[in-house]
């Protein structure tokens, strides 16, 4: 591990902001077990309760950088649901670990409709189209749902979803956003009917009594990127030196997370110095590789629920900033067209995060895309060692220099296909 002079890096003392979800955890585990200051930085993290606090506070320099959701970068740089802001990420903190958690209520209606819904992530989706259709059908008000931020992984992944079962996010259900923290609550007070959400918040509310699980985002698209650490373009461009003794921090961090005797050490971590303020047993949990998904039924095995450094996880993959590009195309937050690849190149930094990881000997993927939807658990026993399975739920690809072929195969989309084609910014 290089260990950087002091006086080479631009700025010593650090604060970074990050939400109190169970997969903050690579900035905890860096603190605490010094990783941070093995790189000479003195870092303050700062708990926020939002995502839009977190975008805030990291374009007013208040924080130096914070983790994000992987799409909020991309979105700030297009403007979508915000403010235009130049934020760049070149590393990704990891995979996985969101899902999507229904009402007692509304799973009990669910599952009469389809007992398979009790068991598979579609199934539950189309059941729940014919609930909804009900519904509307007898006049009843529409289910509302809970998302974390508008441009969040979480909204297209329960858009993706419900788009699966021929629900129509914007016509047949409400979306409304809470924070993360506050999700719980509302399912318990009843002003929503389900949620997307990262941990441990869906086990706060199966241990509590009040909502199963019913898809995770493994589930929906095998290894997706989750959360980043992203800091403003110019903090970049002042702090080439600091940046990189952050990500030096965060890969070893990341790495020590995903040796599988370390994941309870870092649940005591995370409940036992005020990170997240719920028990040890309820975070440890899906860090440990466990899905309580309904207060009924014994816990499963999922052991990749979070992924923090296997499958080259870390590696800001161009073609996952394109892939939340093409989704704002397809939910109408993204109309005009733009050079989608010249977006995602301006954000994600991949030939960055390579420089750090060279100088430490990391492995690290020698291309900057590839297709999503082709992978299956069969074919990685013989073929690419160090990427993971990558399907999507419904079985569709999205090949590198496609996105608009992506967007063709989904029925439910708002994008205008014809005149993103006619347009010569934005690629085929």
């Amino acid at each position: 591990m290089k260990i950087p002079r002091v006086e080479s890096l631009e700025k010593q003392q650090l604060t970074l902001g990050y939400i109190p979800l169970t997969d903050c955890a690579p900035f905890a585990v860096a603190k605490e077990k010094g990783f941070f200051e093995e790189q000479g930085l003195e870092v303050t993290l700062s708990r926020e309760h939002s995502w839009a606090s977190i975008r805030d506070k990291v374009s007013l320099g208040v924080h130096d950088g914070a983790q994000m959701l992987a799409s909020m970068p991309v979105a700030a740089r297009l403007g979508v649901a915000g403010p235009r802001l130049d934020m760049v990420t070149a590393f990704v903190l990891d995979l996985n670990g969101n899902a999507i958690t229904l009402s007692n209520r509304l799973y009990e209606a669910v599952v009469a409709t389809d007992p398979d819904a009790a068991f598979s992530a579609l199934a539950a989706t189309q059941a729940l189209n014919l609930v909804i259709r009900a519904n509307a059908q007898n006049k009843r008000p529409k289910l509302r749902f809970g998302v974390v931020f508008p441009v969040s992984t979480q909204n297209y992944e329960l858009r993706y979803w419900l788009g699966c079962g021929g629900t129509n996010p914007d016509l047949d259900i409400e979306i409304v956003v809470i924070p993360p923290p506050d999700m719980v609550d509302h399912l318990k007070s009843g002003d929503i009917d389900g949620y997307c959400v990262g941990e441990p918040w869906n086990t706060v509310a199966v241990r509590a009594g009040l909502g199963h699980v019913v898809a995770t985002k493994y589930e929906l698209w095998n290894n997706s990127p989750e959360k980043v650490f992203a800091v403003a373009k110019r903090w970049a461009d002042e702090h080439p030196e600091t940046h990189k003794a952050v990500l030096r921090a965060l890969m070893k961090a990341c790495a020590w997370l995903d040796q599988s005797e370390n994941r309870l050490v870092a649940a005591e971590i995370l409940t036992e110095r005020g990170y997240i303020d719920q028990g040890l047993e309820t975070v440890a949990l899906s860090l440990c590789g466990i899905s309580q998904r309904h207060p009924d039924r014994p816990p499963e095995d999922a052991p990749d629920f979070h992924v923090f450094n296997r499958y080259s996880a870390n590696f800001p993959w161009l073609n996952q900033a394109e892939w939340y590009i093409a989704e704002m195309y397809r939910w109408g937050q993204l109309r005009n067209p733009v050079s989608i690849s010249s977006i995602a190149e301006q954000v994600y930094l991949p030939t960055f995060y390579r420089e750090v990881a060279s100088e430490i000997g990391a492995p690290c993927p020698a291309i900057n895309r590839k297709t999503e939807g082709n992978l299956s658990p069969q074919m990685l026993q013989n073929f690419a060692p160090h990427l993971g399975p990558n399907q999507f739920i419904d079985g569709k690809r999205f090949d590198v220099g496609k996105v608009l072929g992506y967007l063709e195969q989904h029925e439910l989309s708002q994008a205008n296909i014809r005149e993103l084609r006619q347009s010569n910014e934005t690629i085929g």
